[in-house]
Parts: C-alpha cells; structure tokens; sequence
C-alpha cells in the first residue's frame, strides 16, 4: 500500500491546474483537529476544462479504483467524460488514497465550498481548504458512524476558534 502523502497529492493537482477544495480529515486536521485521517478527500470544480486537468493529474498519480480485495486497484478510461458521469471516486494513487467527491453531503459542491476556502501553505505547496464550518456542515450531513466521532472534536475546535457558540 502506498505511503500517505497528502502533499503530493496537492502539489500534483496543483500542478495541473485543478480547480478544487480539500474537504474531510484532512481539511479538518488543516484547521487544526486532533483527529487523522488516512486518505486525502477533494471536490473538484465540474466544469469540462477542469475535469480534463483532474484526469491529467489523476494519470500523474497512477490512480486505480480501490475495491476491497483487488490489491491495486482497478484501471478506469481516466478522461473527462468519465469523470462527468460519476458523483464520487475513491481511488488508490502512488501517494495513498484519493476520494474524489464531485457533490459532498450537505453541500452544492465546488462553487458552495469554494465561497468560504481557506488557503494552507504547506511548505510551498498552497491548500485550497473548505472552511471549518462547511466541514462540520458536510460531516453532519453525511451522517456516518465515523463522522459522528470526529464532531464532537470539530465542534469543540469551531468553538475554540469562535466560530461557534
């Protein structure tokens, strides 16, 4: 399995242009979580031009499909007309797992997210990050066992930063 490499990840993205925003545990541990996650997690801008940049940094990254009992990962047609017709990607990548989220629970996706980024310089690397609050509004929304642990600690965290009462 791949070493977890979130930068990579990002810088790679970066490199090709892609419009996109960080959500989910790593966007969360950027604003300052306790909590670790183990995959990076973006949603991306679905215009045609960018998805066209996503899929070249996608072949950058060697991402495959991850499924559970195929190690590796299944090869997928990485090109903007698949990734149009698909609404979330969870992928294997040379630098750990990727989930590609094209419309995150509780969010109208790119455009809603990106009105309240907030931007992380990891050593040269710029992070386009949802804000706190739109994490927390997402994670609530999604209403998973996993994202019912984390906020009570990003609640607490939203509260620290006043962000929340």
């Amino acid at each position: 399995m791949p070493r977890f490499q979130p930068r990579v990840v990002l810088d790679t993205l970066n490199r090709h242009g892609v419009r996109y925003v960080i959500i989910g545990g790593v966007a969360a541990t950027l604003h300052g979580s306790p909590l670790r996650t183990g995959d990076t997690v973006i949603c991306p801008d679905v215009q045609s031009d960018n998805l066209d940049r996503l899929a070249a940094a996608l072949r950058d990254l060697h991402a495959r499909i991850r499924t559970e009992g195929v190690e590796g990962g299944l090869p997928f047609a990485c090109d903007a007309a698949f990734l149009s017709r698909v609404a979330l990607l969870n992928l294997e990548t040379d630098a750990g797992d990727l989930d590609v989220s094209f419309t995150p629970s509780g969010t109208n996706g790119y455009d809603d997210l990106v009105a309240h980024v907030a931007a992380f310089d990891l050593d040269g690397v710029v992070a386009p990050t949802a804000a706190l609050l739109d994490i927390i509004r997402s994670k609530t929304a999604a209403n998973r066992p996993k994202d019912h642990a984390s906020l009570p600690v990003l609640l607490e965290l939203a509260r620290k930063l006043g962000l929340a009462d």
